[in-house]
């Protein structure tokens, strides 16, 4: 018999202190019922250092642009993404406080707001966009955001001409005096995700770590009882979801195992812990980004994929140069084209999560067209240190608030913070102002 029945959608399978949240089922929309509204997520990807901007913007304004060398990567999502430009951040610039640019881009990037200039513990600058999300879409979740970063990262201490460190090193404010430090080991991004959560003692864990068995090995018997409840499509995604899981825990151990083993790496600027070369560092970010959001565990995610004035080099693509070094090119146009490679090979990692939001069923829809994904930079012109026409990506359906597949010019010198305001509309979260914005923008979801 059909009846109304129906899972709940936080619900979760259990077993020895672990539990895994579900991805979005069939089994749980009523039968008869219509489907419920979709849940949009917000993600804010962040690169440092600017990019080499003639081959980033494509030359044709609206529909049908041809994708630039830079953005290449992109052309599968060309329906899922909006290449907005002409948008800028006044507060980057000096405003009479002189160097300090990066320091500057960093803070300003989420917060359209002109930081203190000081190295002591008197920071100051604005609340970031991500954490106005946090407070009001992030409280029907476990984690109201997640902050994640790729690079070493310290809060205290001057890295830029004067400017603290908390500056260049996070892009994310709860408050205008408190910056969030970003996690870059993903082994503890799984634990707030999938561990110990009824428990956080150690004795319980030493146990877990002898027996050296998988998280989802402590919950398959809950799965077992609750596939006998699903249809065949269900069991399906249960199935490719928990994989999912696996394999990303799978990929953290094994990269703790070469740490143990003290394998010879490529010199990276990494903490302990994390994957050796950056290529896999961001995937296994980006795959728990996409099973963070398919477990509706948060809807609000930020990932700086270097800090500002970082010095990260990028063998694997045959630059050897450290990025920020490079990023002063001084217009040779030998190094100027190693620095388009690193702005390629960013943009490469962020179709990969494209990818794997696209792939990820989220109930009458993928978790791409039910996401709004900004990714960018807070320098354009990284040898000139300007803040106007960044580069700016959107991407994902926004569940029906966006229409992708254009590239938008603006009028030069739009605020960034123009773009954050309008977005916080489009999900509920209305805020008179966010940093210098002036107004809204048009045309995301229309001609």
């Amino acid at each position: 018999m059909i009846t109304r029945t129906a899972l709940p959608r936080r619900t979760f399978l259990r077993g020895l202190g672990t539990a895994v949240a579900l991805p979005f089922l069939d089994a749980m929309t009523p039968a008869f019922a219509s489907a419920s509204a979709p849940v949009t997520r917000v993600a804010f990807i962040y690169t440092a250092n600017g990019v080499i901007m003639r081959d980033w913007t494509p030359a044709e304004n609206g529909a049908g642009f041809a994708f630039t060398k830079t953005l290449h990567a992109l052309e599968p999502f060309r329906d899922r993404l909006l290449v907005l430009t002409g948008l800028a951040h006044r507060n980057g610039e000096a405003l009479g406080d002189g160097p300090g640019d990066h320091a500057r881009a960093g803070a300003s990037w989420l917060t359209g707001v002109h930081p203190k200039k000081t190295q002591g513990a008197d920071i100051r600058n604005g609340m970031s966009v991500d954490q106005m999300l946090a407070q009001d879409i992030g409280r029907s979740t476990p984690l109201p955001s997640l902050e994640l970063g790729l690079q070493d990262v310290r809060m205290v201490g001057g890295c830029d001409s004067g400017y603290s460190c908390a500056y260049s090193n996070t892009v994310s404010w709860s408050s205008p005096t408190t910056p969030l430090p970003y996690e870059t080991n993903p082994r503890r991004v799984f634990e707030r995700l999938f561990g110990d959560g009824d428990t956080t003692d150690p004795a319980v864990r030493a146990v877990r770590a002898r027996q050296n068995r998988s998280l989802l090995d402590f919950v398959r018997e809950d799965a077992g009882r609750l596939r006998t409840r699903l249809g065949a499509g269900d069991r399906r995604k249960l199935g490719d979801y928990l994989d999912s899981v696996r394999e990303v825990e799978r990929r953290i151990q094994n990269a703790e195992r070469r740490d143990a083993a003290g394998v010879d790496l490529p010199a990276l600027a990494r903490p302990d812990g994390v994957p050796p070369t950056f290529e896999e560092h961001v995937r296994m970010m980006s795959d728990l980004i996409a099973i963070a959001f398919q477990a509706d565990l948060t809807r609000v995610v930020s990932l700086m994929y270097s800090r500002e004035g970082g010095n990260r080099t990028y063998r694997s693509i045959g630059v050897p140069d450290a990025h920020h070094g490079l990023s002063h090119h001084q217009n040779d146009p030998e190094r100027m084209a190693r620095l388009q490679l690193i702005d390629q090979h960013h943009v490469a990692m962020f179709a990969y999560l494209l990818g794997r939001l696209r792939d990820a069923d989220d109930g009458g829809g993928s978790l791409l067209d039910h996401a709004m994904v900004l990714y960018g930079s807070s320098l354009s012109d990284s040898n000139a240190h300007t803040h106007d026409d960044l580069p700016a990506l959107l991407a994902g359906g926004g569940s029906g608030a966006l229409r992708g597949g254009r590239h938008l010019r603006y009028p030069d010198r739009t605020p960034m913070t123009n773009l954050f305001v309008t977005l916080l509309d489009k999900l509920g979260s209305h805020r008179g102002q966010v940093g210098d914005s002036t107004g809204r923008i048009e045309h995301l979801s229309d001609l």
